[in-house]
């Protein structure tokens, strides 16, 4: 069932990119878009359907973990193994405004969650962001392609149609048929990697921090990396960013208003967790800005810190006397890490202007 969940995740992700980017053309929609809505959003109901569960069983809490976790994983993680794979060039309006945007909600959640949970208002404000960012996204991306059209038609002419009717439908049901299989095989992995760690008496607190956590953004992980193979760069970065943006407004706002009590914020929440997913937001920012591209090296990097993060939430759930220590060695590794990024980008984007200006 493992090896299984993963084929038809692989399966998914592939049909999934395949009907979107063709989409994108069809309707007019940038495939930058199309990545941060539509695959950002479908790959995101793994999450929606375990934070609205977990939220009407009485777990509300679940749900912040579930949204915490799961943007960490997203950005770390996906964006670094998708990097390793192919250097990612980032789209302007990514630079711009959509991480920007990322950022300013994981402040927002932290805002909210000052008084011990997210509650009902809150829920309704994000949800309400959601639906206005959704709009304004595609009413943007139509006008932009609109002009693009205008301007080509107007220096060659009016190209032949090469879209149907019965080929926009094909490429619908590619994509509905791929996100569905994007949502059936990350439960068989999910459910089937439980059941082995459980077979070899691995505690089920640390197959939750870690099995569970991951599997939920397993969709975005297959589709990132397939985008990145098939060259739709657009859309295995608009992906990270959109689901990101979503698991804010859509799975942790809806969340917040299917239960009565809002979403609880436990103290170690919001002392740990909440400040390392804006910590992950924030350092998209210099990577993003500086050089307009994720290499491989800061692939490798985002991978390291999301292992050190891993090993942090294992040792203090399986060797509280260890955690110190490990802060400590973690403090020693990742803060010099982290300023070599910063150095190598800021130098790579004086190099690039320098390079520029002499041509």
């Amino acid at each position: 069932m493992l090896i299984l969940g993963l084929v038809v995740l692989t399966a998914g992700a592939e049909l999934l990119v395949r009907g979107a980017s063709r989409l994108a053309i069809a309707v007019g929609i940038s495939p930058l878009v199309v990545g941060l809505t539509v695959v950002a959003f479908g790959t995101s109901a793994p999450e929606l359907v375990v934070s609205i569960q977990s939220t009407m069983s009485g777990q509300p809490d679940v749900a912040l973990g579930n949204v915490v976790g799961s943007n960490i994983f997203n950005v770390l993680f996906i964006l670094g193994i998708s990097a390793l794979i192919v250097p990612l060039r980032v789209s302007q309006q990514l630079i711009r405004f959509d991480v920007p945007l990322m950022v300013a909600l994981s402040l927002i959640v932290l805002i909210f969650a000052y008084d011990g949970r997210i509650g009902r208002l809150d829920g309704l404000l994000l949800t309400i962001g959601m639906i206005s960012y959704t709009l304004w996204a595609i009413v943007k991306s139509r006008k932009e392609q609109a002009a693009i059209k205008a301007e080509y038609e107007a220096e060659f002419g009016v190209p032949e149609k090469t879209s149907s009717l019965i080929g926009t439908m094909l490429n619908v049901i590619l994509l509905v048929v791929g996100l569905g299989l994007l949502v059936l095989g990350s439960r068989w992995f999910v459910d089937s990697a439980v059941k082995i760690a459980e077979h070899f008496d691995v505690s089920k607190l640390v197959i939750g921090l870690t099995i569970v956590a991951a599997g939920t953004s397993l969709p975005e992980v297959a589709t990132s990396i397939m985008a990145a193979i098939r060259g739709e760069r657009d859309i295995a970065v608009g992906n990270v960013v959109g689901s990101n943006i979503f698991n804010i407004m859509g799975v942790l706002g809806i969340s917040s208003l299917v239960s009565a009590e809002g979403v609880q914020v436990s103290e170690a929440a919001f002392q740990l967790d909440l400040p390392v997913m804006i910590a992950v937001a924030v350092a998209c920012l210099p990577i993003f800005f500086t050089g307009h591209l994720i290499a491989r090296w800061e692939g490798a990097l985002f991978l390291a810190y999301y292992c050190a993060y891993t090993a942090s939430i294992i040792i203090a759930a399986t060797n509280p006397e260890l955690t110190d220590t490990f802060a400590i060695v973690m403090f020693g590794v990742v803060i010099p890490l982290t300023a070599i990024t910063l150095l190598t980008g800021v130098f790579r984007h004086i190099r690039k202007g320098s390079n520029n200006a002499e041509e």
